[in-house]
């Protein structure tokens, strides 16, 4: 297997968890997305484990390359060691399919063998998750269910969008190519399924912050129909 991590300590302590399991063997072990690259080239290994966030990028490099070696090495399992219970990098490293990958979180790999079943688990093509990032999931479904983002219509979350971006109602009437009254009427149903409508706020201005400030907080809540 090949094991990436930027932070050499985490690399070397991995190393030597990973020596006390016979049956695995690190090839080689990288700090950055390129030699990562350049290793899987070289030993074709059977698992590759790795962080999320690393050099060139610092952004979702282990992400990215679980999704190129869907394409281009299928039969390479992929383990995540990440650091971020976030949804989004979950969702991201399973959407073309959970054979062959795997999510833990680094601070909960003490438990070498947790580590070791899901090496062995990828490598035979299964998959294999942390059992807190579950909790974190169905915590972010069950919160989907209740927003009151979901009443929206399509329409409706391409203004709150627009309003979110701070563009006025001649500015989304323009974008969108409505009119100004139909961008009123748009706003005030949102503001009515958001819980505004009513609201003491003093003024439009105040309803329409709130509302942005409601969907950049939920901002992957999927629209209801148009």
């Amino acid at each position: 297997m090949v094991l990436a991590d930027d932070s050499l300590i985490v690399r070397e302590g991995l190393e030597r968890l990973l020596a006390a399991c016979e049956e695995v063997k690190v090839v080689d072990s990288c700090g950055d997305g390129g030699s990562l690259r350049a290793a899987i080239r070289q030993h074709d290994p059977d698992v590759v484990v790795t962080d999320i966030r690393m050099p060139p990028s610092n952004t979702d490099e282990g992400i990215q390359l679980a999704a190129e070696l869907r394409e281009t090495a299928p039969k390479i399992g992929v383990v995540v060691l990440s650091q971020y219970t976030q949804a989004a990098y979950v969702m991201r490293l399973f959407e073309s399919g959970s054979s062959g990958r795997a999510y833990l979180l680094k601070d909960r790999v003490h438990d070498r063998e947790e580590l070791f079943r899901a090496i062995a688990t990828v490598a035979d093509g299964g998959s294999a998750i942390d059992a807190k990032v579950v909790e974190v999931l169905v915590e972010a479904r069950a919160r989907a269910h209740r927003s009151p983002l979901t009443e929206l219509t399509a329409r409706e979350v391409e203004v709150l969008r627009a309003i979110a971006e701070g563009k006025s109602n001649a500015a989304i009437a323009e974008e969108l190519a409505l009119t100004k009254h139909a961008v009123e009427k748009h706003i005030n149903s949102i503001f009515l399924k958001l819980g505004l409508a009513s609201s003491p706020m003093a003024d439009s201005v105040s309803k329409r912050v709130k509302a942005a400030l409601l969907f950049l907080a939920e901002s992957d809540v999927p629209a209801g129909d148009a």
